[in-house]
């Protein structure tokens, strides 16, 4: 069936017009799911550029495998690749980052650095729990009821992570002073890397861990039982979940301190471990994981010159 337009034309009926495509489109974007997506998506890609910036302001005068392993694929970048290593350390001793001292400049750039880190990440991670509670919201606003956007959910659960930058900061800090990490990130001893391995994969066979990541895979039960339309409870179940995160995958973080604070390749493998934990229903995924770091912490230990004594001092 047809109308005719004002204009003499014929339009389908029901046809959408381009003035009518524009509201439609605004309303899309205001639904919580999507509001999820984009700000996953927004907030990661933040903390990726502003990663991917410190890297590229490093790789004129720092040798890359300084930052731990993996990250000497950026030497094809700056030249070091075409270098004998003694010429890369010395140029690394010149140019890069030697002193164990900080200024409040340099903190505020280490904290930095974390809280890139914690929207590269762990939003990606958190995604099962805000489109939960996303979900939720769209069916509650469809029933007439009023909702809190799910920004106020994700500013809840950062605070929680933005709190644990600020602590790996004092204590990358600190580290540093007593020369345990180097200027650069990395740990000065293959047995602290080994052991820092051990006790995060000892972790992941633990009842809090376990327990906390199962909230995280199955948020919508404490939603359902906890639905609230203030913003103040809305944010506060943003930091329970948080809290439920950081049970769940402190460990995880803490091994960059095994690998370097700095290594952006370790940063994406530790990130998608965490997403393929949560978005996952196994428990062979964590205990998998728990084994590969067991397994790489004790060969570490094992293979450097302290182990090596022990193993020769009791005829292994």
């Amino acid at each position: 069936m047809t109308r005719v337009g004002s204009t003499g034309e014929s339009r389908a009926e029901g046809e959408r017009t381009p003035q009518a495509e524009g509201p439609a489109v605004i309303a899309s974007l205001r639904r919580p799911t999507v509001i999820v997506w984009l700000a996953v998506a927004v907030g990661a890609g933040i903390g990726w550029v502003w990663l991917a910036a410190m890297i590229a302001g490093m790789l004129a005068t720092t040798d890359m495998t300084t930052l731990g392993p993996g990250m000497s694929v950026f030497n094809r970048l700056n030249g070091f690749a075409e270098l004998t290593p003694e010429m890369r350390a010395a140029l690394t001793v010149l140019c890069g980052p030697t002193g164990e001292a900080w200024s409040v400049a340099d903190g505020l750039a280490v904290f930095g650095m974390w809280v890139a880190m914690v929207f590269a990440m762990m939003l990606p991670s958190a995604a099962p729990v805000l489109t939960s509670y996303a979900r939720l919201a769209e069916e509650k606003r469809a029933a007439g009821e009023a909702t809190v956007s799910p920004l106020v959910l994700a500013a809840g659960y950062l605070a929680i992570w933005i709190a644990f930058a600020g602590a790996a900061t004092v204590a990358q800090g600190l580290l540093t002073q007593v020369r345990v990490l180097t200027p650069a990130g990395t740990t000065v001893s293959e047995v602290l890397a080994g052991t820092t391995l051990i006790a995060a994969g000892l972790y992941q066979f633990s009842p809090l861990k376990l327990g906390c990541l199962t909230r995280c895979r199955f948020p919508a039960p404490y939603f359902a039982d906890n639905w609230t339309s203030r913003t103040a409870g809305v944010f506060r179940q943003g930091v329970e979940q948080g809290l439920d995160c950081l049970g769940c995958c402190w460990a995880l973080m803490v091994v960059m301190f095994a690998v370097g604070v700095m290594n952006v390749v370790w940063i994406a493998v530790i990130g998608a471990v965490m997403v393929v934990e949560k978005v996952t229903s196994s428990l062979a995924v964590p205990r998998l994981v728990g084994v590969v770091l067991l397994l790489w912490g004790g060969a570490l230990v094992a293979f450097s010159p302290v182990g090596a004594a022990l193993l020769a001092r009791f005829h292994f």
